[in-house]
């Protein structure tokens, strides 16, 4: 027996194979063209993503189609300058117009109106003018070399008030102690006409550190009020130890900068730095200044004082005629050493010695130097001293004597005109008259002696020095204000 497979037939078995077993297989149509070309192109991509694989070859495929599909556009399309032919509603006008608008979401450049707004009615009546605010609360600040005037007319103050109320403070207060950066607070009011200034109402600064000030408007005037601000001066005390530096030490305990150079400073003048060691204590003492209002300035180093186990040292300061110098507790200031300097730029036309008097004809002492010089040439102090003389003296002309301590003393003959009056301390350098050719003298020059205990010594060739001490009633000022001082509680300043 034979059977069919789904290849054919196996054997053969003629008509009765053929009922037998399965139905015949149906047979199967060959593909057509189009078929067959999308099975071949079915991996081909005709819009691939222009993105990736930049490059390739499906990449430039992709481009070229792309650039066909433009051209085919722009080749089919109309011309561009022939316009477009449709409908357009009427523009809208009046109410209608208003009531769109107000529902509308606006551009910013055409106010930006937005959300649902009622357009106006008969019942709104339209505003002549924009109304003002009543009063303008405005703050100034006074610029460095500003004008005080200036700065009020630059907040808006017309220049009547502006000029009032500089009167008014500069009565009580000198303007150009206004320190830069001053703020103003002030208050505008209600104006009667737009081209007008608005009043001023109301001013308040602070003038001084102590001083508050506040103007105001009473009627048609301008009143100035001038509230004292209550200051406590109780210097600021701060120990310490210190450490391995001394300015960094200082610096961390809370004394401000310029006070630690001013303390490093007069103790280099008693001793070396290198001597200060890391467990000796420093006493600092400074200005301050605390408002009642909370504000604190520190001002200048009062005292410094260093101890340890090598070390003690107390300075204060004292001001005299200007100037600062530092004394220990018994008033002793500075020791300084040196040679007296020439008083004056000129020549030596004759030494201290013996010699024969150019006028009187005879051997005698010269008890100084003569030194030639310019007629009016300036005549400086040799050193820090008193005036102890200030006028004529015989064969010396106009006639200055010096006294500077230990015994020490200067003088300076033929002047042709004095500086300085008797009584007045005078400090290396300054000058104290000019060169001249008064009493017994031949020329312009400057007759300078040097006196010790009375005794004339040749200026050339001393070596001094001089010690800076207090007596009489600075002494007793100064010792009272020390013991102020050392009152002081550390790190108080109540």
């Amino acid at each position: 027996m034979f059977l069919r497979n789904e290849h054919g037939l196996e054997g053969a078995g003629g008509a009765a194979a053929l009922s037998f077993g399965r139905a015949p297989a149906t047979p199967v149509a060959a593909p057509g063209i189009a078929e067959r070309l999308a099975g071949r192109f079915a991996h081909v991509d005709l819009v691939p993503d222009l993105g990736s694989d930049i490059g390739s070859r499906t990449w430039w495929r992709g481009a070229a189609t792309c650039a066909a599909l433009c051209a085919a556009t722009i080749a089919l399309s109309p011309a561009f300058s022939l316009p477009v032919i449709t409908d357009s509603t009427a523009p809208m006008a009046g109410t209608d117009y208003d009531e769109t608008r107000s529902l509308a979401i606006t551009p910013l450049a055409l106010g930006a109106n937005s959300g649902r707004r009622l357009g106006a009615n008969a019942l709104v009546t339209p505003l002549r003018d924009t109304p003002e605010r009543p009063q303008i609360e405005a703050t100034a600040t006074l610029g460095a070399g500003e004008d005080f005037t200036a700065a009020l007319r630059r907040a808006g103050v017309g220049s009547g008030d502006a000029r009032a109320v500089a009167d008014m403070v500069a009565a009580r207060l000198a303007l150009g102690e206004l320190r830069p950066g001053t703020q103003f607070e002030l208050t505008l009011g209600r104006r009667t006409d737009k081209d007008a200034p608005r009043p001023l109402e109301k001013l308040a600064f602070r003038a001084k550190f102590d001083l508050n000030m506040q103007v105001g408007r009473d009627g048609d005037r301008l009143a100035l009020a001038a509230i004292p601000i209550a200051i406590d001066n109780t210097p600021l005390r701060i120990q310490g130890r210190a450490g391995p530096s001394l300015y960094r030490s200082a610096r961390a305990a809370g004394v401000p900068a310029k006070a630690v150079e001013a303390f490093i400073r007069s103790i280099a003048s008693r001793m070396p730095i290198s001597r200060v060691g890391a467990d000796d204590r420093f006493d600092i003492i400074v200005e301050q200044a605390r408002a009642a209002t909370g504000e604190v300035q520190l001002g200048k180093l009062l005292y410094a004082g260093l101890s340890g186990s090598s070390n003690k040292l107390q300075l204060m300061r004292w001001e005299e005629d200007g100037k600062s110098q530092w004394f220990d507790p018994r008033g002793i200031g500075q020791t300084t050493g040196g040679s007296a300097g020439m008083p004056v730029n000129g020549r030596l036309s004759s030494p201290f010695g013996w010699r024969r008097h150019p006028l009187l004809g005879y051997m005698r002492l010269h008890k100084g130097l003569d030194i030639a010089a310019p007629y009016g040439a300036p005549i400086h102090a040799a050193m820090a001293g008193v005036v102890q003389m200030a006028g004529r003296a015989g064969g010396y002309g106009n006639y200055v004597k010096l006294a500077h301590g230990g015994g020490m003393a200067t003088g300076y003959g033929h002047m042709s005109r004095i500086a300085v009056r008797s009584g007045q301390r005078v400090s290396p350098g300054q000058v104290i008259g000019y060169i001249g050719s008064t009493g017994l003298s031949t020329g312009p020059h400057l007759h300078y002696e040097l006196t010790r205990n009375g005794v004339p010594v040749n200026p050339g060739k001393v070596t001094f020095e001089s010690v800076q001490k207090l007596s009489g009633g600075d002494l007793a000022a100064f010792k009272s204000k020390f013991s102020k001082l050392m009152a002081v509680k550390a790190g108080s300043s109540d």
